[in-house]
Formats: C-alpha cells, sequence, structure tokens
C-alpha cells in the first residue's frame, strides 16, 4: 500500500538521514521514479523533505524533524515479540538492553496491538542456541570492540584439524550468528575469510584502522562466503550403509555431506535393517566423523576410506587395550 510505503520512506529517512533515491527504490521494490511522487506526496502532507542531486545529493528531511508514529501494524507487532535470538542477545551482553527496548516499544504500540504483541511472546519461543555448547575461548566483546571501533584485529585461530593456532591480522566487517554458532567475518590481505568464534584461541583489538574494501556491507561479504560454503565441492564420494533405527540421528549430524539420500526410508520402512547413503567429503581424514556410530554405519566405499576408518578404530583399541583405569 501506498501509505505503507510513505511512512516506509519516513523512517528510512529518520534512521539513515540522506539516502540516494535508487536505495530506496531497491529497499521498497519500486522505480525511482515512484520513489520521487512519493516525496512530493510527502512534502504535500506537511512533512520537510527534500531531494538534492548530484554524486554527493539523495533525499534527507529537515535536521531536527522528528515523529513519533510507529506505524506499527498488528502482525509487525507480534514480529517484535517473537525473540528469534535470545541467545546471540545475551552472547553479546545485550539481553537487559533487549528487555528494556521491548518494553518500551509495548508502551508505544497502538491500544489495539498490545494484547497480540504480549501473547506472541508468551506463546512462541525460538531458541537459536545450540545444545550443550562450551564457553567460548575468547570473549566476543573484544570482537565487538574492533567491529565498532572500525580497527583491524590480530587473532590467534585453529582451523579444524590443525594442531596449531596460526596468527593472522584482518579487517572486520562484523559478527554472525548462524544455527547458535558465531562467526567473525573479516578481509584478510582484501580475500573475505570466515573465522569460527570457537577456534579464535585469542584476540587484540590494534590501534591500525581498518581498511575495508569500498562500498562492501557485511551482509555482501556475508553472501559469498555463505554460498562458498553450501557449495563447496566434495571431492570424495564415499558410500555407506547406516542401521534404520539410527537413520534420523545419522542425518542430524552428518546431513551436511549427504549428497542422495535413500529412497526408501519413507516408503518401505519395513524392508531393511540397512539403508544406504551417498556422501561427499573434501578429504579422507574427514571420514572419521562416522566413527562415533561405531558398528550402526559401515563404509561400502572407497577402500581407501574404509582403510583410515579401520586404522583409527585400532588405534583406540590400542589406547584402551589392557590399561587399568586411572586412579582417582
Amino acid at each position: 500500500m501506498k501509505s505503507d510505503r510513505l511512512l516506509s520512506i519516513l523512517l528510512l529517512l529518520q534512521t539513515r538521514g540522506r539516502v540516494p533515491a535508487h536505495e530506496l527504490a531497491a529497499r521498497l521494490d519500486v522505480s525511482v521514479r515512484t520513489i520521487y511522487r512519493d516525496i512530493e506526496a510527502l512534502s504535500a502532507s506537511g512533512v520537510p523533505v527534500y531531494a538534492e542531486r548530484g554524486r554527493h545529493g539523495g533525499i534527507a528531511l529537515l535536521a531536527g524533524f522528528r515523529t513519533d508514529v510507529t506505524g506499527l501494524t498488528a502482525d509487525e507487532s507480534r514480529a517484535l515479540f517473537v525473540l528469534a535470538a535470545q541467545g546471540a542477545h545475551a552472547a553479546l551482553g545485550l539481553d537487559q538492553a533487549l528487555g528494556s527496548a521491548l518494553r518500551k516499544v509495548m508502551a508505544a504500540l497502538p491500544e489495539p496491538h498490545r494484547p497480540g504483541a504480549e501473547l506472541a511472546s508468551r506463546r512462541i519461543l525460538v531458541d537459536a542456541s545450540r545444545w550443550m555448547k562450551g564457553p567460548l575461548p575468547v570473549d566476543l566483546e573484544v570482537l565487538q570492540d574492533a567491529v565498532f571501533a572500525d580497527r583491524r584485529l590480530r587473532l590467534r585461530y585453529r582451523h579444524s584439524g590443525a594442531a596449531q593456532a596460526r596468527t593472522y591480522t584482518v579487517d572486520p566487517y562484523g559478527l554472525v550468528c548462524k544455527a547458535g554458532i558465531w562467526y567473525l567475518v573479516a578481509d584478510r590481505r582484501g580475500t573475505p575469510r570466515l573465522f569460527r568464534a570457537d577456534r579464535i584461541r585469542s584476540a587484540a583489538v590494534t590501534d591500525a584502522p581498518v581498511r575495508r574494501r569500498p562500498d562492501v556491507e557485511l551482509s555482501d561479504v556475508w553472501a559469498v562466503l555463505k554460498h562458498a560454503v553450501e557449495n563447496r565441492p566434495g571431492g570424495l564420494k564415499v558410500t555407506v550403509r547406516v542401521r534404520r533405527a539410527r537413520y534420523d540421528l545419522f542425518l542430524r549430524v552428518i546431513g551436511k555431506s549427504v549428497t542422495r539420500l535413500p529412497e526408501d526410508h519413507a516408503d518401505h520402512a519395513d524392508e531393511s535393517e540397512w539403508l544406504t547413503v551417498r556422501l561427499a567429503f573434501e578429504a579422507v581424514g574427514e571420514a572419521r566423523t562416522l566413527l562415533p556410530f561405531a558398528d550402526e554405519v559401515e563404509v561400502l566405499s572407497p577402500p581407501e576410506v574404509r582403510a583410515e576408518l579401520a586404522r583409527a578404530a585400532a588405534a583406540v583399541t590400542r589406547l584402551y587395550a589392557g590399561k587399568e583405569p586411572a586412579p582417582r
């Protein structure tokens, strides 16, 4: 609706200051011509809005103009009170601030919308944190300091499977919490990199200003890195069989490596004890993630993966064979 779009423009200008017309058009999914017509409508209704042309121009409100109108609909009010990332706010030390902000929003809501917003907060809870997660080796506050102060970070970071941590100096764009896991998104020597917070052994904010690529935002870098992770080719094709009783747990743990599901899982639940699944790993050693399933998952091919798991199992057997438990 046009009225919703006009209010969105007003609130964006209050929040952002001067905004180019093409950016408003992209955000609201309309043409630039429509944006200029909307600006004329706002001006006609008494809103002190103006446009400046040129390279550094844009649309802005006169300094000091504010509106207290929230403009929230009933659905928008409910959406605000479904706390979709409580764990994220707590990890950043913002849980109390979030509660205070929501109380202020509740007070500003139109009276008819308040019962629905309150009911949403009591009836829907989304917990984005992982089960049984351990403490982070580095305080997220250090990473935040670098992000908000626009300073470079010096990290000691241990890659997956590496015995020792390595030192990097990076230019941070921001922090991302995905499925309960925190990531630092940064450039290293101008190349986008992703660092899991639980693998950062130490972090120090330097005095050097950050060197981000021009006109690149956190969302842009995250999109590139996310695409690279999700489309990472698995060079090693592995076929396994899984006991049907453990199939659901297997998918939860190994699901990211699955390339083909068993065709008979849903339709022939009583025919076989085993289900055949095809996986893709980057290297033979990655197949060790199958070891916790013991004899409930068997690698059928290739032979080098069977041999790798056999060696790993033999090493565990040697470790425990003939040894008495350590005294308490």
